[in-house]
């Protein structure tokens, strides 16, 4: 682990949301509410859950409220990932239902009679949408797809101050994958998910039977992240370092705070039945690959497009197809020996789309809960003929080792509401999870503009 990780860290990692939401006439002035030292506990006190706790299935003793809907020019918002503040405004990141080229911005909620619901709100922008964004120190980081921007905004303020810089721009913004994910770790270092432009490195991207390149020419520039100096000013991406490669695409990327190590969940390839027939059937298609929760080091590769983790029938990393794979194969002629790449430390149902990382912190749950990670799925859409899954929110419970100490359990369930064709016509997608001052627990849905608020009121058993 490089020295610097190891440093005590105030981090936050928060995904963008892109909406139109009415300003407040009301002026916002530093202070006007209590502010919460980070990592501090608050009961919930009055806050108000909703009796159908926003449409979503929670375990015994949980309740959820409805923070905001918010909306742009009449649709539901895309809200992507949150940061909140030490005073408990939650900054929201907006993108475009596209995600091309956005236009909208950056949603502040302020909850002022502590009920839960939002009853302030502001919108700024600097013409972009995005989907990553995180708050550190007085400091606003915001990952549109192309660029990182810093607004100064602090604590108890939901305006920034003066215009936003440009922390690093020139971001690739084309292909399969270009939602930029962020973290920032000691107001000085900070990483950056650049996504794959495809799906595995094809000649012809996602066309039957065409061969992947080999070198594949993206790892130098994609499928990876980076690393920023965060006080630094118009960077570009040959300005950082290339912190870890082979890894598809990282929208669920967070600190682990008892270690100050990056982890992820990845988001696994398509298609294998589609484009490779005469290996893999539908079902194994729809089954396979796993979603990856891995361990990020720096110099760390986790074999994309290469290899692909089969968590079903061969439960091990296996050459791609495009490599010379046939579903049973973990090495090629070219060299590649999948056994040699990075190994998930746990793995979840192909297709899940993880879209969202937090680990807890806070003391408002229940003590089996502290240090592990909540992941945000964003629903699977490629599982035919089997039915799609994920549209939910699983915990995981980590130990002090850095490692998962148990198996994954489903938290907040129900947000598609739907038997239908999914994800068509889920109602909710969850994205962005994040913590609030008191160890609230909030989620950002893109599809209807959502922000849940999720709290203990049962007996805790610590």
């Amino acid at each position: 682990m490089d020295a610097r990780l190891r440093q005590p860290a105030l981090y936050a990692s928060i995904a963008l949301v892109t909406a139109f939401v009415a300003c407040s006439d009301q002026p916002v002035a530093p202070g006007e509410v209590g502010t919460l030292a980070p990592g501090a506990d608050r009961s919930p006190g009055k806050i108000q859950c909703d009796a159908d706790n926003g449409g979503i299935t929670l375990p015994a003793g949980f309740c959820a409220v409805v923070v905001a809907d918010l909306v742009m020019d009449g649709k539901p918002a895309a809200a992507r990932h949150m940061a909140i503040t030490p005073n408990g405004d939650v900054f929201v990141a907006i993108n475009s239902p596209g995600n091309r080229n956005p236009s909208f911005g950056i949603v502040a909620l302020r909850d002022r009679d502590g009920d839960g619901r939002a009853d302030q709100q502001t919108q700024f922008s600097a013409g972009l949408g995005g989907s990553g964004i995180a708050w550190n120190d007085g400091l606003l980081y915001f990952g549109a797809n192309d660029r990182i921007l810093r607004f100064r905004l602090p604590p108890g303020q939901m305006m920034p101050i003066g215009d936003p810089e440009t922390v690093v721009s020139g971001l690739p913004n084309t292909g399969d994958h270009i939602s930029k994910e962020i973290v920032v770790l000691d107001n000085h270092h900070l990483f950056v998910n650049i996504g794959s432009a495809s799906n595995s490195c094809q000649v012809q991207n996602r066309l039957a039977q065409s061969p992947g390149v080999f070198p594949c020419a993206e790892l130098p520039i994609r499928a990876g992240v980076w690393e920023f100096d965060a006080r630094g000013t118009n960077q570009t991406e040959a300005n950082g370092q290339h912190f870890a490669t082979g890894y598809r695409n990282l929208v669920a990327l967070d600190v682990n705070p008892r270690n100050n190590e990056l982890y992820a969940v990845q988001q696994g390839r398509d298609m294998l039945f589609d484009n490779w027939p005469q290996f893999f059937t539908a079902e194994q298609s729809a089954l396979m690959p796993a979603e990856e929760f891995v361990h990020i080091t720096r110099g760390s590769n986790n074999g994309w497009p290469y290899c692909f983790f089969d968590a079903v029938f061969e439960h091990k990393k296996l050459l791609a197809p495009e490599y010379g794979g046939n579903g049973h194969l973990t090495a090629g002629t070219q060299g590649i020996d999948c056994s040699t790449f990075n190994q998930p430390l746990a793995t979840f149902g192909a297709h899940f789309s993880p879209d969202g990382l937090h680990f807890y912190t806070g003391r408002q749950f229940p003590e089996r809960y502290r240090g592990g990670a909540f992941i945000a799925f964003h629903g699977g859409f490629n599982r035919a003929p089997l039915p799609n899954e994920g549209f939910r929110v699983d915990f995981l419970p980590f130990g002090e080792d850095g490692r998962p100490s148990g198996s994954a359990q489903i938290f907040a369930d129900g947000f598609a509401n739907s038997t239908g064709p999914l994800p068509g016509t889920a109602e909710h997608r969850p994205v962005g999870v994040s913590e609030g001052p008191d160890g609230s627990l909030y989620v950002a849905d893109d599809r209807g503009g959502r922000i849940y608020r999720i709290v203990f009121t049962g007996k805790h058993d610590d």
